[in-house]
């Protein structure tokens, strides 16, 4: 049986595969299972994080959807896909194998992710792809190999639906509007999977079953439509239960179109409500007012609905608004937040000036998401929306209440007394007294992270709305947690902090960073961040720190039992001004006493082997291949990577190859050698030998 809806904890309080081999980044260090993290302020709120790698994915968890309160992760379809040499982004919708070492990241890495995202407390759903397999014949991302493509690793010819079932001449779809096409021929050549056979959903409930075991915690289902909902609940029918005891939650797409219709699979599960996106659209294009009337403008119905303001797809075709749309876009996805209707989601992912543009990669295989980089548009860290992720939990189910329209572009609501949220979609400042419902008092508005106050007075509060801006508050304390001015204070303007630390540890041991500044944890070790150690022995992780800022930080480890070892040196430090900044760092090394060496090699690989550095001092691993340091392979046949190394001090150094089996080769010859002085930036250029 599959739920239908997330049992968020304050949301929802009447309900209360193997590993692969193919790594690019070398042998991992997999994270050990702390204590439990809290989820009661954990709400329904999905982020889906469109084609983020896995790597990136888990240090989002750790270090923004969990502390924001985020419900769930939706993250992209983990199988093998089609590779090919332009990396579209709709390769991954192309399955070559049901193996999950994928474009995102190994098996192991994917495994780590959601064991990661579930110490943050937050669910992971999968973009599920079961209808179809690859159209286009070649190789996949794990190097599997088609050359026809009715023949995959997982199917024969005759688990797809053929001419006894589709009536067109080359089985494809050409009349959306005839439901046996739709359902039973080829959507764009896509291979159509025979679902009406019992071992055609026999194996797609292994591959869904394969990730369950993992953790996995739902599937939203594309191309929902184009499989009979009584093959969905058939397929369903066959799925365990997750790791957590608990019905994987199923939500499906179901695309506009004259057939089928959304509630034609209420019973499978929930559904992508593409006319709420539509709705927003127009609204927030035209009159934000008609929006009063929204749950009555043929919605979908919100028990039965998952709400979005775009996708991967509407973004590019236009039938909904993208990050284009700028500030206007930012703030339906507020409103989203703030009307009490379905399950709303929050899309972040690539920018882009093509269609088909293939997001960030190294030879097709994502890179890390680079929220300062203008490439990535992380909506879902934004301080505003994080604002009104928390706003969202605290008002959990309460109405809507106190409407009021001010003008087309001005409109206000309350949630019974529980909250207040108003919008500005003009293009200037507007100052309106409305009328909230709640008590008097003073209110943090959690749109600025709490930067500015708001005072209700008789139940009513004067509130000056930015353009195309917001102002919310709730019934409750509100502390802010990510995207922060520093205690809650100053503009609310964060800047990307990007922490990388060597450390070597012992299986069960995390590190983590703490500092003098609230996103930091006030050097409480409790609320420090915990760091990723997909690239072990470095160890990252992105915050979001106030502008124009001085702080000082440390690392510390802790083990599975929660005891702390802090590093001995001195307090680090640090200034942010507007532009993201990366810190650098090895254990025990001291600012002061630290200076960096690039260390460049050239060095042909097979796929699946990298290239390491190691040498005689700790921080090069103590001749220790485990704690040996990746490379990158970005300017392939050089692997470089920079290192934190003490100032004026002589060291020895190899380079090794592993493959993807941790199996060790050294160059040969005797050991290199350097001396560092006391400046910086130094670098080598080798060759294997």
């Amino acid at each position: 049986m599959i739920r239908h809806r997330p049992q968020g904890v304050l949301r929802r309080t009447a309900t209360a595969a193997a590993a692969g081999a193919l790594a690019l980044a070398g042998a991992i260090a997999l994270p050990a299972t702390p204590a439990q993290a809290d989820t009661t302020a954990k709400g329904d709120v999905i982020a889906n994080l469109w084609e983020w790698n896995w790597d990136s994915v888990a240090t989002e968890c750790t270090n923004v959807l969990g502390p924001a309160g985020y419900g769930a992760v939706q993250v992209a379809p983990p199988a093998e896909s089609l590779k090919q040499s332009s990396y579209y982004w709709w390769d991954v919708y192309q399955p070559y194998s049901y193996n999950l070492n994928s474009r995102f990241g190994t098996a192991a890495k994917f495994a780590s992710m959601v064991s990661t995202c579930h110490q943050a407390g937050v669910k992971v759903y999968t973009d599920a792809v079961i209808n179809h397999t690859a159209a286009q014949t070649g190789t996949g991302y794990n190097g599997t190999t088609i050359t026809n493509k009715y023949d995959t690793p997982d199917w024969d010819r005759a688990d797809y639906h053929d001419s006894t079932s589709c009536p067109t001449s080359d089985l494809t779809i050409q009349d959306y509007s005839n439901l046996t096409q739709v359902q039973n021929c080829e959507l764009l050549g896509l291979p159509d999977l025979k679902t009406g056979s019992d071992t055609v959903r026999a194996g797609i409930a292994n591959f869904l079953n394969s990730q369950l075991a993992l953790g996995v915690d739902g599937f939203r289902v594309d191309a929902a439509k184009h499989i009979p909902e009584a093959d969905l609940a058939a397929i369903e029918s066959k799925l365990t239960n997750t790791t957590a005891g608990s019905a994987p939650y199923v939500f499906q797409e179901i695309y506009p179109g004259s057939t089928p219709q959304p509630s034609d699979y209420y019973a499978s599960g929930d559904v992508l409500d593409f006319t709420y996106a539509s709705k927003l659209k127009s609204a927030f294009q035209g009159n934000v007012s008609d929006l009063e009337s929204l749950s009555s403008s043929g919605i979908l119905p919100a028990a039965n609905s998952v709400s979005f303001v775009t996708n991967h797809d509407t973004e590019r075709n236009g039938l909904h608004m993208s990050y284009k749309d700028g500030d206007t876009y930012k703030l339906a996805n507020l409103f989203q937040l703030a009307y009490k209707w379905s399950t709303p989601t929050v899309y972040a992912s690539w920018e882009w000036t093509q269609s088909d543009q293939a997001p960030p990669n190294s030879s097709g295989f994502v890179t890390n998401t680079d929220c300062s980089s203008g490439s990535w548009y992380c909506l879902d860290r934004d301080t505003a929306v994080v604002g009104m992720v928390s706003w969202h939990n605290a008002v959990d189910t309460a109405a809507v209440s106190n409407w009021q329209t001010k003008s087309s572009s001005v409109i206000g609501f309350g949630r019974s007394g529980a909250g207040f949220f108003a919008a500005n979609n003009g293009t200037s400042s507007a100052t309106y007294t409305f009328a909230t419902g709640m008590a008097d008092g003073t209110y943090a508005n959690v749109i600025d992270g709490g930067a500015t106050k708001v005072t209700v007075s008789g139940g009513s509060a004067s509130l000056t709305l930015p353009a195309k801006g917001a102002v919310a508050f709730y019934n409750a304390s509100y502390t802010c947690t990510v995207g922060c001015g520093d205690a809650g204070g100053g503009s609310g303007d964060t800047v990307n902090a990007t922490f990388n630390e060597y450390a070597s540890t012992t299986s069960g041991t995390n590190v983590y960073v703490v500092g003098s500044i609230s996103a930091l944890g006030g050097w409480d070790t409790s609320k420090a961040i915990k760091l990723s150690s997909s690239g072990y022995p470095i160890w990252s992780g992105e915050v979001s720190v106030p502008v124009n800022t001085s702080f000082e930080f440390k690392y510390i480890k802790k083990d599975s039992s929660g005891n702390v070892t802090w590093e001995s040196n001195a307090n680090r430090s640090a200034t942010t001004t507007t532009s993201a900044i990366s810190l650098n760092n090895s254990w025990n090394v001291a600012n002061a006493s630290a200076t960096d060496v690039t260390f460049n090699e050239t060095a042909t690989t097979d796929l699946g082997t990298n290239v390491y550095v190691v040498g005689s001092i700790a921080s090069l691993g103590s001749w220790n291949t485990s704690d040996a340091i990746p490379l990158s392979s970005a300017s392939y046949p050089t692997w470089s990577k920079l290192v934190i190394v003490p100032r004026s001090t002589a060291f020895e150094y190899k380079y090794i190859k592993k493959d993807g089996s941790g199996n060790v080769t050294w160059e040969s010859g005797t050991n290199r050698s350097y001396t560092t002085g006391s400046s910086s930036g130094y670098t080598t250029s080798d060759t294997w030998k």
